[in-house]
Order: C-alpha cells, then structure tokens, then sequence
C-alpha cells in the first residue's frame, strides 16, 4: 500500500484517538493518539506499513507504560473522596440508641440523620461520640470514640 493514503488513516486514527479522549477525560486514549501520532510521522517518511504498524504499537505501549503512573499520580485520578466515601472516619453523635438485635439507632454526621449500626455489635447508648468505620447501603457502621 502506498505511504500517502496511510497519511489519511494514521491522521483519522490520531483525530479519533483525540476526540475519545476529549470526551471521557479519564486517560484512556491518549497513549493511542500518541502512537498515531508517530506512525503518522513515519508514513510521512516513506517508512514501510510493517514499521508503521511496529512504531504505534511501540509508542502506544511505552507509553503507557512508562508515563499513565506519572501523570495518574501527579492529577491524582481516582483519589478524591466524594460523597459517602468522605464519611468514613468521620465523628458522629448517636441520636437513637444503637441496637445491631433489634435493628435499630440513629446517627448525626454533618447536620444529616443516618441509620446506624454498630461494628463491634454492643450497643452504643444516645448522645455516645462515634467514628463512622464504614456505610453499606444507607446504613452506617460506627464505633465509640477514644475515650468513650
């Protein structure tokens, strides 16, 4: 196959390659762009399609895996707790006696009320200071505070 016409697939593939990673944010083409990128340049030195192909699997790969550690680390994708994940290991104040038997007892974290039960099974009485250790479902898993 003539180099000119790969001209047109290595630059759709880069454009494509840009475009999916445009949309989804999450690094997850960007390694391809880059390796379209570079067997556009070799298409465009005459290079034969095998070393075409050779060089964007090369370059996709490595860099992958040799920059994805650096550049997850340095953003931090995936390490900012949101939500319910930002509760654990929060204090909270029982409002509702805590009964894992009856299944009963409430908390307050953060000016909400959530069911609550405890971690260690005994039973935490009103007004106990708490440390949200984990939430199932809308439930929380707490255990007495240091102290209490």
């Amino acid at each position: 196959m003539p180099a000119f016409p790969m001209l047109y697939i290595w630059l759709g593939l880069l454009i494509l390659f840009g475009v999916i990673e445009a949309l989804s944010f999450a690094l997850t083409s960007v390694w391809f762009a880059f390796g379209s990128l570079v067997a556009l340049i070799s298409a465009a030195l005459h290079a034969p399609l095998w070393l075409q192909i050779a060089l964007f699997l090369a370059a996709s790969i490595l860099s992958l895996l040799f920059t994805r550690p650096i550049v997850t680390d340095y953003l931090k994708v995936g390490s900012q707790k949101t939500n319910v994940d930002a509760l654990i290991g929060q204090p909270a104040v029982v409002t509702a006696a805590i009964d894992n038997v009856d299944g009963q007892g409430q908390i307050k974290v953060g000016g909400q009320i959530w069911s609550a039960r405890s971690e260690s099974g005994a039973p935490i009485p009103v007004g106990t200071s708490v440390l949200i250790r984990r939430i199932a479902g809308v439930c929380a898993y707490v255990d007495p505070a240091a102290g209490q």
